[in-house]
């Protein structure tokens, strides 16, 4: 979890201090940083590509809610009522005959994956934002990597029967595990000092983006399953012979998707070594979870 207040900034602070690359970048690294802990200890400022999955958070919160009323509330949104049509007639969803309207598809698909979903566009409007024209390939390699993770979750739960762990939850999980790196990725774009220099912007991902994803993701109404299952998850650690838990799930999903250090075009020989562990480990699911991952690509994009 991440520290919150003047504990989050003063631990920023302590470790982002030593950085001897010049005084100007070092204060506008902070700044940033400074920015972002004050936004999460109190009220996050989404994107307004976020507005359909906050207005959905506080919508699902009804017991009582209609399906005719979810579909109300996704129609504001036609990019994500189009992409949930699409995915309900996609071969995954679509073996029980075509759906051409959006409660429909809502029915066929469940809420799991209206959320992911809706989600999936918003992280897709960040990276085409106006700013990240400097970050397009690290942005685009962030983005194939969560896809990856998402289909690599959802399969890993199903083989696996991972107890209380549905597989569109664990979908939901493998996309968002990053949205901290998705999320310092867009404000850090709008720092002069940082778009100069994308390897600092890098260093400061690689650092800060798990702690302040699980904010994020806590912010934003995510089940505290999924949000907790995120955690450390590009930490190296042990993990049972099959994945028990979600976070498990997310764990394994991430190094078969390459771990961050792929996205990230740094080097971490550690976790390369434990991504290549993990691929031979499960190499007899890799062919069928690429070819979710790129109906995925299709589906979502």
């Amino acid at each position: 979890m991440a520290p919150s207040g003047n504990r989050y900034l003063e631990t920023m602070d302590q470790r982002t201090g030593k950085d001897k690359i010049g005084e100007e970048l070092a204060a506008q690294r902070f700044k940033m940083l400074e920015d972002i802990a004050r936004e999460l200890a109190g009220e996050v400022l989404f994107p307004t590509c976020f507005d359909a999955i906050l207005r959905l958070r506080k919508e699902l919160q009804n017991p009582n809610i209609t399906l005719a009323r979810i579909a109300q509330i996704v129609q504001l949104e036609p990019l994500v009522a189009a992409k949930l049509v699409r995915l309900a007639n996609s071969s995954a969803y679509g073996a029980q005959g075509a759906v051409r309207d959006l409660p429909s598809a809502i029915h066929r698909l469940g809420l799991n994956i209206v959320r992911t979903t809706a989600m999936s566009v918003a992280m897709g409007e960040i990276l085409h934002a106006k700013q990240m024209v400097g970050f397009s390939k690290l942005a685009q390699s962030l983005w194939q990597h969560s896809v990856y993770s998402a289909a690599a979750a959802r399969l890993l739960a199903s083989h696996f029967h991972v107890a209380k762990v549905r597989s569109e939850e664990a979908l939901l999980a493998g996309l968002v595990h990053d949205l901290g790196a998705f999320y310092m990725l867009y404000r850090g774009a709008q720092y002069d000092e940082l778009r100069e220099r994308p390897d600092t912007l890098r260093h400061l991902i690689a650092q800060w983006h798990e702690a302040i994803g699980v904010t994020l993701l806590e912010t934003l109404g995510l089940p505290q399953e999924i949000a907790q299952a995120s955690v450390d998850h590009d930490r190296p650690r042990s993990v049972p012979d099959e994945p028990k838990t979600l976070a498990d799930v997310v764990y394994t999903a991430n190094l078969l998707a390459g771990g961050c250090y792929v996205w990230l075009h740094l080097d971490f020989d550690r976790q390369e070594e434990d991504v290549a562990l993990f691929r031979e480990k499960y190499s007899n699911l890799l062919p069928e979870i690429e070819a979710g991952a790129r109906e995925m690509q299709t589906a979502l994009n």
